[in-house]
């Protein structure tokens, strides 16, 4: 997931949307400064000028508003400031907010996601893979001054999740599988949670359907707030359930994620995007950034958010910790 990007980053942030009731995503001190950091950036963007990159100016380092981004954000501004640069961090930003600050010079470095760039940014709504979507958004945001670096293998796209009793029980994988079980038996029903937002989208809930010749009904059908479903899915209230793959909830309430064997669902790998001045200002920077990138992947990314969403561990910390394990500090 979501903002504007896709579905989920039109969601609110993800402590109150994306997570259970009441994850704790940093200590209060540290979320009002965040917060107040997101307001005077927003305040800045109405300046249209911007000064030159200095090699000795602080590196600003944004993120967006929601756990995994907190982690991404603050785990740059550590490993940057062990390598000996001055950094700002800004968290708590909407997707839309992010890029008007990046493309207005004032943010320097952030991580975004491959389709968030194609589909809402760029406008593309051409089907590509993984790496074609890399490659098109990396050629179009280059004419606009901004640099994707390497992209990593964290993938946080939608999927199907079921809850591990029932996957366990049916023997079902993938979702190609899934729907040939809704199509052999139309007199049950299927109860499957989605948020409203996928629902609607034109290329959400009726286009899944249709890939797959799964034929839901609007009886299987349950429209609930994100946070909700996954919920659901820990109470074995439906039978599936649309997630986001590197969510910390799929770890901490047990779920199985189906495969999208179809490849349906776009690919919002993750990856470090920097202005293209402060990449000449900072001749090392991209090959240290690269080799951040590098060391993350899903299973390391949900490790993190299920530590900050359900074990209520401090954002910094377990960035910190990662950082440390991967020998980067």
């Amino acid at each position: 997931m979501s903002n504007e990007h896709h579905a989920r980053r039109r969601l609110p942030p993800r402590a109150p949307a994306r997570k259970h009731a009441a994850p704790r995503l940093a200590t209060a001190a540290r979320g009002l400064a965040r917060r107040l950091g997101a307001v005077l950036l927003a305040a800045g963007l109405l300046l249209a000028w911007q000064a030159p990159a200095r090699a000795d100016a602080p590196l600003r380092v944004g993120g967006k508003n929601f756990t995994e981004q907190l982690i991404l954000s603050s785990m740059t501004a550590q490993y940057l400031r062990a390598k000996g640069y001055a950094t700002d961090l800004t968290t708590g930003l909407g997707s839309t907010l992010m890029r008007q600050a990046l493309e207005n010079g004032q943010l320097d470095v952030v991580w975004d996601y491959t389709g968030t760039a194609l589909v809402v940014f760029n406008h593309v709504q051409e089907k590509l893979d993984a790496e074609q979507s890399y490659e098109r958004v990396k050629t179009l945001d280059a004419k606009k001054g901004l640099v994707w670096l390497r992209a990593s293998t964290v993938n946080n796209t939608y999927a199907l999740a079921m809850p591990h009793e029932r996957a366990e029980a049916t023997g079902i994988t993938t979702l190609s599988q899934y729907a040939k079980m809704v199509r052999d038996t139309p007199e049950k029903r299927h109860p499957f949670a989605v948020d409203m937002e996928f629902a609607a989208r034109p290329d959400g809930l009726e286009p899944l359907k249709k890939a797959y010749e799964l034929p839901l009904t609007r009886r299987d059908i349950i429209q609930l707030d994100p946070g909700l479903v996954y919920t659901a899915l820990r109470n074995n209230q439906v039978d599936t359930g649309l997630v986001y793959t590197t969510d910390g909830r799929v770890k901490g309430f047990g779920l199985v994620l189906l495969r999208d064997d179809l490849n349906y669902f776009p690919a919002y790998n993750a990856a470090p995007v920097v202005r293209e001045e402060i990449l000449r200002a900072h001749p090392k920077l991209a090959e240290q950034l690269n080799a951040l990138a590098a060391q993350l992947d899903n299973a390391a990314m949900t490790e993190m958010n299920y530590q900050v969403d359900i074990g209520q561990r401090p954002v910094d910390q377990v960035a910190t910790d990662f950082l440390r394990q991967h020998g980067l500090i």
